[in-house]
């Protein structure tokens, strides 16, 4: 490969980053992968929030559609359709962002629903949101796969969730069943309306208890409701802030590397880590995972993403998107720590190419036992350097090339 370095010592390093696979003119999944679909998913929410504000500007607004014809929509899903996906889209669009699951499942159903809007009405305004619509889509099924991670609510955010569901449904239920107490109360529709603007603390007005009970079971839902409202609002926005100061920090949480894509993942910082960075540069993604704060306090500002945990730890691996990585190096200065990290890893990802740096060279049959792909010993490497270049055998650069050759599992004398 023309960018691969043509004097190279590091075998491991240079089948990790500049591999010698076949590489393709044109990086299709640059333009059809996971990144992309986020993308036109957010403009295609965009697009129908423009729709929407079009179709509730134009009095009468008509119905002259090809599928207009087949199907008789209700004048008033179409007039209010936009806007309605467009924030239904807006939510997906952060779950897809996040490579979640569930946002993909209804991600798939609004899609089909929403292209059903510009076929009803056809206006010019209409044709953008169709194509991309359309040209969405089909990356959206592609993709399928990339989008897989579970909701993972905590029990304090599925408690909040589950009182806010129960206060609209008792308040719904009460408010129907004593609809003979209220004012302009008559239907289901109507008890739904009446419980949703009290817990909001609108009040409008237009639905009013005219009876001791009435007021009373009101009150309740005032309570009951806000009550509820504050204690989501807490655990849903809560974990969000603490994701914003994280990321201030310098420190980067699991929903922030869902996209990342043939990166680098780094498991723990020592002695060869450092120059291992400067080696990357900016043009490849590294993910550093290690437990030590004060590292990740150091590493601000280096252009690297950031993870605090335990690299032996399996879920912290998922976490640092070792599925989607193209190779981890293992480099911290416990061998121990390291070997463990070589089994979490190969748990997650059994066909991910490890480089694992052993600080003592009695360790590197146990690197190999484990799973490693390449074990490099740099205390045997730089041993070998000092000797040759105090014996007068060059520059240092200009020995690189003569640690021994390498045989056939691709690995030179001093690597071990």
């Amino acid at each position: 490969m023309a960018n691969a370095p043509e004097d190279s010592t590091d075998k491991a390093l240079e089948d990790v980053f500049y591999p010698a696979d076949r590489v393709p003119f044109v990086d299709w999944d640059e333009f059809s992968g996971a990144k992309p679909t986020v993308v036109l998913t957010g403009v295609v929410t965009l697009l129908a929030f423009v729709t929407g504000l079009s179709n509730l500007s134009q009095t009468p607004l008509i119905l002259d559609g090809p599928l207009s014809v087949a199907v008789d929509l209700p004048l008033a899903v179409v007039r209010f359709g936009g806007v309605l996906f467009a924030f239904v889209l807006g939510l997906v669009t952060v779950g897809l962002q996040r490579r979640k699951r569930l946002a993909w499942r209804v991600a798939s159903v609004v899609f089909l629903g929403l292209v059903l809007l510009p076929l009803a009405t056809l206006q010019p305004t209409d044709i953008p949101l169709l194509v991309t619509t359309l040209l969405t889509y089909p990356l959206l099924v592609r993709n399928r796969h990339r989008f897989d991670q579970s909701l993972d609510l905590s029990p304090i955010q599925i408690a909040s969730l589950s009182a806010i569901f129960g206060v609209v449904l008792y308040g719904t239920v009460g408010a129907y069943g004593l609809r003979g107490q209220f004012l302009e109360l008559d239907s289901w529709g109507d008890a739904v309306y009446y419980v949703v603007v009290t817990i909001a603390t609108v009040g409008y007005g237009d639905i009013t208890p005219v009876t001791a009970e009435a007021r009373w079971f009101s009150l309740s839902i005032i309570l009951f409701g806000t009550g509820a409202f504050t204690v989501a609002v807490g655990a849903l926005i809560g974990p969000a802030i603490e994701s914003r100061m994280a990321t201030a920090f310098g420190v980067m949480t699991a929903s922030e590397l869902t996209l990342l894509e043939d990166h680098i993942v780094v498991l723990g910082y020592g002695d060869v880590t450092a120059s291992l960075l400067e080696e990357l540069g900016d043009e490849t993604a590294v993910v550093v995972v290690t437990p030590d704060e004060g590292t990740v306090a150091s590493l601000q500002g280096e252009g690297v993403n950031l993870l605090t945990g335990d690299p032996t730890d399996e879920d912290v691996l998922r976490d640092a998107r070792v599925g989607t990585a193209s190779g981890v190096v293992v480099g911290s200065n416990d061998d121990a720590r390291d070997v463990l990290a070589v089994i979490a890893t190969k748990n997650v990802n059994p066909d991910i190419r490890i480089v694992a740096a052993a600080t003592d060279e009695k360790h590197v049959e146990k690197f190999r036992t484990v799973g490693a792909d390449e074990v490099i010993n740099p205390r045997s490497i730089g041993g070998r350097l000092l000797g040759q270049s105090v014996l007068g055998g060059g520059e240092t650069e200009s020995l690189l090339d003569g640690l021994g050759p390498r045989d056939e599992a691709g690995r030179t004398d001093g690597a071990e």
